[in-house]
């Protein structure tokens, strides 16, 4: 590939211990670095791959099976931004903008595996009253809160997650990945993947719940 963006610096876990990488920064930063880049700033558009370049490759990586291919579609992503800013309309936010462009790329350029999985497909799942109203479990898997406070039973839990997404239909990890890794909100999650919002609430219930089966066959609990 002839033109490549600039790659950007290491950047160091999220201080909350986040094993993929801590959270996206607030929209307004984006919004600044936006009028930036408007402006014909080069600063701008480093510090905008300094700052999403490894969340795409993590988003890549779950349409595609190997990291050489992920990086190659985050170029190719990275490119149609430089291409594409003066004819972006600003009608959703930057973030959602660029991992549009990502999915799109990794879809149409054949990258992808097919993975193509249906909403509705085969396979148990935890109940739904296990989860309180913010998605978050009502009462965590025995031990979890013993064992994550421990260093390296947290490693352990990190490795459990990481094969736990990896071990997910496409569909679901797609949406666990946007909304739990990178922090999207649905209606985001939604722009990003073409998908209606009742979709993305069954595709992400079942992406989680499946989680925390792996999770509780490893470190017990569950229901009594």
């Amino acid at each position: 590939m002839a033109d490549v963006a600039p790659r950007p610096a290491p950047v160091p876990r999220g201080a909350t211990g986040d094993p993929f990488g801590g959270t996206l920064p607030a929209m307004d930063a984006d919004a600044s670095l936006l009028r930036r880049l408007r402006d014909g700033d080069e600063q701008a558009f480093a510090a905008l791959v300094e700052r999403y370049h490894l969340p795409m490759i993590r988003l890549a990586l779950s349409f595609v099976s190997s990291q050489a291919v992920a990086e190659e579609v985050v170029q190719d992503t990275w490119l149609a931004v430089l291409r594409g800013l003066d004819r972006f309309e600003e009608r959703s936010s930057l973030r959602t903008w660029l991992f549009a462009i990502l999915v799109n790329r990794a879809r149409t350029t054949g990258v992808r595996e097919a993975r193509s999985v249906p909403v509705g497909d085969a396979g148990p799942v935890v109940d739904a009253s296990r989860f309180g109203p913010s998605g978050a479990w009502v009462v965590p898997p025995e031990h979890w809160i013993e064992e994550a406070e421990n260093r390296v039973d947290a490693v352990k839990l990190s490795e459990l997650l990481r094969l736990g997404l990896v071990g997910l239909p496409a569909r679901q990890r797609e949406v666990v990945v946007l909304r739990d890794v990178e922090g999207l909100s649905s209606a985001e999650v939604c722009g990003v993947l073409a998908i209606s919002e009742a979709n993305q609430r069954v595709l992400l219930h079942r992406g989680r719940s499946k989680l925390r089966q792996v999770l509780e066959t490893e470190l017990g609990g569950g229901p009594r």
